[in-house]
Parts: C-alpha cells; structure tokens; sequence
C-alpha cells in the first residue's frame, strides 16, 4: 500500500502541532461534557459519538431529561464568519418554514461557541436531536416532494450570496485539489502520469462545460446526498428535513438534484423527471444546467480524492477507508475519470418537456 506520506500529512490544516496524535484525539468524554456544561447544556454523563468523519458529532443526554447533539468542528477547517454563515442559513430556511434541523441558541444566545481542551481551540454548536430514515428514491412521490422541498431551499438561497463560504465551480473544487495533490507526492509513479493527464483532460472539459452554461449561483446545501436527508414520518411535520449545511455553498441550482439520481441513463431521466415536476412547483428551473451533471460528479472525484489525503492524519480515516492511496486505488480513479471524460462527451439528460 501506497498511503500518503508524512509530508502529504503535514498538509492537512487540521494537523495537531500539540502533544496529541491529532485534535479530536482531546475530546474525551469529560471534556465534550465540560465544553457543553460551558454553554449551559448539563449533560448527565450518558453520551454517543455518532458517525461522522469531517467533524465530531457526539449525542448527549441531559440532567433535564432532554437530548442534543453537539458537533465539535474540525479544527482549522472554517472561519467563524463560515460557520455563523451556515448558522444564518439555516435560521433563515427555519423562518420561512422549510424543515431543517437548526442549531439551538446557547448559554450566551449565540449558536457557535468556542472551547479550549489541552490547548486547542475548538468551535461548537448543539442541535435538537432528531429521529427518522432516508428517503425512499425508489417512489416518484418521494422524489416530486423532494424536488419541492429543494425548491423552496433555493428560494430561500437565492435571496442573498454568502460572502464568506466556498464557491463550487472548476476552480474551488477541481483545479486547486488536483495541484494540492500533485504536490502532496503521494501518487505512486506507476500511476503518476496517467492519472494526472485523464483528471487534466477531464477538467478541461468540466471548464468547457462550465463556460458553457451560464449558471447563476446561489446559496445551495452543497452536499445534498440520501445521508443528509432525513425523512420523519409525522403527519403534518414529515418528510424531508434538512440535517447537515456544513457544507454549504454558493453554486448552480443542478448541484442539489443530481445527487438523487442513480442507474442508467434511462432511470435517471424518469428520476430528474419526477424530481423536476416538484421543482418546477416552486421555482424555475434552467434546463441548460442539465449539461452540468456530469462536470459536476467529475469534480466531486477529484475533489474526494483530495479531502481523503488531506484528513490522512486523521486515525478515523486509515480505518475507514484503508484502501485509499493504493496503486489499485488511483488505478481505478483513472478508469473513472476516463468514463466520466466519455459521459461528459455524451448529450445531457433530454427532457423535451422542458422550457
């Protein structure tokens, strides 16, 4: 195996200078309660550490007999401008009444506070706990109601651009983490050359496409996959809900919608289908962002590539995903990235029903 090597670990932002083997490695039980009793959230000593590799997520029982479940940050990652910009976010799709699990108020009034445990300084938020399942993508009546729930999303992100956070074009998400990987060295050589001349010519066709198609960008959940949607059975407050904006960015509408999508050619237009008859409900929809599929799954590649190497120092990571950094690892990225260099060749979805 082929990992990523030390210097390619020194790169990480999030990379401990302490004594500790990294950040969250001083998160232990009593100090995720002390930082939470801090805020004024008690917590009665009952805790779980949820999945998530990008930040810590723990759920916490409370002496009140509630529940919360407060995320540690990634140490490095966002500013608090971007995080108080998610914040506002999703306080804003709250207000107009579109289902999303917001950040609570704490001790001070503020959704973000700060903690310092061993020396490093941590940023914070607690959430209200939340039950449910994922989306059922199989049922055209899911995918209509999650076209409208996207919809008013957008509506919502559409009325002002954040001005701190990301923006998702060829740049931000393709052409800078293919050079942090190049120089992070740690491809091996028999993969090097073909690897960076597909993902180069597989970017150049992402910009054509970009330049292609004038998107206008808008505020966007940004990772909007099954995982981060959460559907509740309960009547009038069912269906989807918004769980996870760490994310979030400024980008094209088609960026929230192409993710629902998967099988062949022919079952992702009867799926874009449906989720665009919801879509079109609440808000207009510029077909020519079709052509922006394809580009964009290329860039979420490359882009995960990236983000894998760059949290390597992270132990959660090695353990999860031990197959990263393999000769057959980069191996198979190039075979993708040449099968997305064909998809991208290829007419996008036609629905002639569309404006």
């Amino acid at each position: 195996m082929h990992s990523p090597s030390r210097a390619a670990c020194a790169t990480d932002p999030a990379a401990d200078t302490g004594t500790s083997a990294h950040p969250f490695d001083r998160l232990t039980p009593q100090a995720v309660l002390d930082a939470l009793d801090a805020t004024g959230l008690r917590g009665d000593g009952r805790l779980l550490q949820l999945n998530s590799y990008e930040n810590r997520v723990f759920q916490v029982m409370l002496e009140d007999g509630g529940a919360v479940v407060a995320k540690f940050y990634r140490p490095g990652r966002w500013s608090d401008a971007q995080i108080l910009e998610e914040h506002g976010f999703a306080a804003e799709l709250a207000a107009a009444e579109v289902p999303v699990v917001a950040p609570l108020p704490l001790g001070d009034g503020q959704t973000l506070a700060h903690a310092l445990i061993d020396g490093q300084p941590f940023r914070l938020a607690a959430y209200p706990r939340r039950s449910g399942h994922g989306p059922e993508l199989d049922q055209p009546d899911t995918l209509r109601w999650l076209g409208r729930f996207i919809a008013r999303l957008h509506a919502v992100g559409g009325q002002r651009a954040f001005a701190h956070r990301r923006t998702l074009d060829a740049r931000t998400f393709g052409h800078a983490p293919l050079a942090r990987l190049l120089a992070m060295d740690l491809i091996p050589p028999a993969q090097l050359d073909g690897w960076r001349s597909t993902c180069q010519q597989a970017l150049a066709m992402v910009d054509a496409a970009f330049a292609a198609v004038p998107a206008q960008p808008l505020r966007l959940h940004g990772d909007c996959h099954p995982g981060n949607i959460l559907w509740r059975d309960e009547g009038y407050a069912g269906g989807p809900h918004i769980v996870d904006l760490d994310d979030a960015v400024m980008g094209p509408a088609i960026q929230d919608l192409w993710m629902l999508l998967s099988g062949s050619p022919e079952a992702m237009r009867g799926q874009m289908a449906a989720v665009l008859q919801g879509y079109r409900q609440f808000r207009r929809f510029d077909a020519r962002e079709l052509a922006l599929i394809e580009p964009l799954r290329t860039l979420r590649m490359i882009h995960h590539s990236a983000w894998l190497a760059e949290r390597w120092s992270d132990p959660a990571f090695p353990i999860a995903f031990p197959w990263f950094g393999t000769g057959g690892y980069w191996g198979q990225q190039t075979m993708q990235l040449h099968e997305q260099i064909e998809a991208m060749a290829q007419p996008p979805l036609d629905l002639e029903w569309l404006d």
